[in-house]
């Protein structure tokens, strides 16, 4: 085993509900211990904010631009995640001294692979010297210099995981149902497979705020009271991208609800919720993978509804949320960004050409160190 660092990860994700943070112990291969962690929600008015700053950078066309509102977004933004560190260290009795390195997401405002762009606003270099802590940020860019699309990141992690839960010796697949739904299958002996599947709590959410004028389904009520609209479901998996071969990634804002006019509130639900889990489901299909085990992660999970699909059309494989199997479901994406720190420190690959279609195996993130040190 190599040097074990104790790294933090922030993930502020397509959801846009907070900032995930997470404590990891890890030498970049093997997770050595699983930390506290903690959310520290936005409120309603900056979860606008980022909402509006999505708009702004559909007009981007290079990742260090930040015209308009944004740069003033991007300051607010990393301010906030180091007063979430802060907190965080208070909270566990942690010093800021005993943290190795910071793994910062930020917040995905465009993502465009075909164009070789993505844009995460977020100032590695001033969360560094507010915190005090070394910092790694820009994990994305990287992968995308060598012909990545820039996610998904998380496959790493996955991998690691399987061992630490005894899986090593059979295929499982990693679902992570955020925004936008993703999935790793960890086979034994081989490269994480992993990309994009289709939308996962974005378009609900979207649907549930504008009809109801709600935030979410929450555990999937609503949805598991509806009926699927069959003609609705199959003109959005008639979308190209589901019949696209991974490696694969999707920008939140892809898929939309212009698909739904005329459907009621319940019937909308359940049938983004069938879109949700048939996607996920197809991804085994296209990557001609059967895994024994589903590990579904992210808020995705607490949605009944999509569950309930999940477990219908598995074909017999186990369907488990990631706390049946010891596993944080909701911090497992900040849970990764600290062991892609830790990698990064360790120059391990972070991607591989089964994960983002990268031209090799490659490594990323940029070092950002405390001013004076």
């Amino acid at each position: 085993m190599g040097s074990v660092r104790t790294a933090l990860g922030l993930m502020s994700g397509t959801s846009m509900d907070g900032i995930d943070v997470a404590l990891v112990r890890s030498d970049g291969r093997v997770i050595v211990e699983r930390g506290p962690s903690h959310l520290f929600p936005y409120e309603a008015a900056f979860r606008r904010r980022l909402e509006g700053g999505l708009a702004m950078a559909q007009a981007l066309t290079g990742r260090d631009e930040r015209p308009g509102g944004l740069a003033e977004l991007e300051v607010e933004l990393t301010d906030r995640h180091a007063v979430a560190v802060d907190s965080f260290c208070r909270q566990f009795g942690i010093s800021a001294s005993e943290i190795d390195v910071i793994g910062f997401h930020g917040q995905t405002v465009l993502h465009r692979p075909e164009n070789a762009l993505t844009v995460q606003l977020g100032d590695g270099a001033r969360l560094s010297t507010a915190t005090g802590i070394a910092t790694i940020a820009d994990m994305r860019a990287n992968d995308m210099i060598h012909g990545g699309q820039g996610a998904p990141l998380v496959p790493a992690y996955h991998a690691a995981l399987a061992g630490l839960i005894g899986a090593g010796d059979e295929t499982v697949a990693f679902v992570n149902i955020g925004g936008i739904a993703n999935v790793t299958f960890v086979q034994p002996g081989e490269p994480p497979v992993a990309f994009d599947c289709g939308p996962g709590n974005a378009l609900i959410d979207q649907w549930m705020q504008e009809q109801a004028g709600i935030a979410f389904d929450q555990n999937g009520t609503i949805a598991s009271e509806g009926r699927v609209v069959e003609r609705v479901l199959n003109a959005y998996l008639d979308d190209p991208f589901f019949r696209k071969d991974g490696p694969k990634s999707l920008d939140r804002n892809d898929f939309s609800l212009a698909l739904m006019d005329g459907v009621e509130l319940h019937d909308g639900a359940a049938t983004l919720a069938r879109l949700t889990a048939t996607g996920i489901l197809e991804a085994a299909k296209l990557a001609d993978i059967r895994p024994a085990r589903w590990i579904v992660a992210g808020g995705g999970a607490r949605n009944a509804a999509i569950m309930h699909d999940l477990r219908k059309a598995s074909a017999g494989a186990q369907v488990e949320a990631a706390e049946q199997c010891g596993l944080s479901g909701d911090m497992m994406e900040a849970e990764a960004w600290a062991f892609l720190a830790v990698r990064s420190l360790q120059g391990l690959p972070l991607t591989w050409p089964t994960t983002t279609g990268v031209s090799r195996p490659v490594t990323g993130g940029v070092l950002h160190r405390p001013k004076g040190d």
